[in-house]
């Protein structure tokens, strides 16, 4: 718990990521604490760190706890060591003890995949985009619908907010201290939320960005479609374009993109929940997990339960790695993230 750990952390920060210096005061004042964070030394300098953010996560019909790595960065004079997959290691044993069960990140560059992908992570969360032009949306009167701008906090929306995102089946979720985060990265970059409210009651949120000449809506839910044309054409409005682009869930009829991965932490608990949710599962496996040797073992899903052993039981075992296993479980729950400091 030393102070100059931060400062040291913020400067590693600075040289590894092209952010803004608002956006790093930002970071560092609203995200950035000592139990969060976890750094690799040589004597005394900060070579590496990363950050573990708190998630909650609809999985199986609960609410789970998963952690966002964030910040991983490392010196580049002690690139290609094995320093980061040294801190991912020592992440993962720590997230397991503090009762996390999924790992999530945001890969900085596309080749990222490749290299979480050798420590257990598996592109998990993807992204629809559909595009609406401000002269093709037409707004039918709504009575009595105001639709306000906003970068403050409100116990109401926050609400209306959160109840649409806990609907969705495999979704991260965003605390009120999370949310006020996003709240403060959009006033900071005159960006803004919009909130749609009929007799003072909440019927629709966007919130918005302007991304060249494109109005780019991060999330929106709306409780009706006349609500949502409003909201869409209100986003193109405000930041005088002619194009709004809505990032969406992944469906079928739009192409997606991967956007985050995720790296299951507690097989066990994993498994149990799953197999809980999904009765009709039958599997044998043996499982490999080169970072968290607790993981490995034998897993027998039957009929909702999981039984474990450390040693093999009869009958034929498929040998999976948990990188493999975490693709297994999440793909066909098409998991999503939005809303994140990406």
């Amino acid at each position: 718990h030393n102070p100059m750990i931060k400062e040291q952390v913020k400067s590693l920060w600075k040289l590894c990521f092209d952010d803004s210096e608002a956006f790093i005061e930002l970071y560092f004042r609203l995200r950035y604490n000592n139990e969060v964070n976890l750094a690799i030394q040589s004597g005394e300098e900060v070579i590496a760190a990363l950050q573990m953010l708190p998630y909650p996560m609809t999985f199986c019909n609960k609410i789970v706890p998963t952690s966002y790595i964030s910040g991983a960065c490392t010196h580049p004079d002690y690139r290609a060591k094995g320093v980061m997959r040294e801190l991912l290691s020592q992440s993962f044993a720590r997230m397991l003890r503090n009762g996390v069960l999924f790992s999530t990140l945001i890969p900085a560059e596309p080749w990222l995949f490749g290299y979480y992908a050798k420590t257990g992570y598996t592109p998990a969360f993807r992204i629809s985009h559909k595009v609406f032009s401000l002269s093709e949306l037409t707004i039918g009167p709504e009575p009595d619908t105001m639709i306000e701008e906003t970068t403050e906090y409100q116990e109401d929306y926050y609400q209306y907010l959160t109840g649409k995102l806990s609907e969705r089946a495999c979704c991260l979720q965003h605390t009120p201290t999370d949310f006020k985060v996003v709240l403060a990265d959009l006033a900071l970059t005159q960006n803004t939320v919009l909130i749609a409210r009929k007799d003072n009651r909440v019927t629709g949120i966007a919130v918005v960005y302007k991304h060249d000449d494109s109005s780019y809506i991060n999330e929106l839910f709306a409780d009706n479609e006349a609500v949502r044309a409003q909201l869409l054409y209100r986003a193109g409005l405000r930041n005088g374009t002619e194009r709004i682009i809505l990032q969406l869930p992944p469906v079928e009829s739009l192409p997606s993109v991967p956007l985050g991965m995720a790296r299951i932490i507690d097989a066990r608990a994993v498994l149990q929940l799953y197999a809980a949710g999904c009765p009709e599962v039958e599997m044998n496996i043996e499982l490999t997990d080169e970072q968290l040797s607790v993981n490995n073992g034998y897993y027998y899903l039957c009929k909702g339960k999981c039984m474990t052993s450390e040693v093999r039981l009869p009958g034929v075992h498929t040998r999976i790695t948990i990188a493999e296993l975490s693709e297994k479980i999440l793909d066909e729950m098409q998991p999503y993230m939005s809303l994140m400091m990406n």
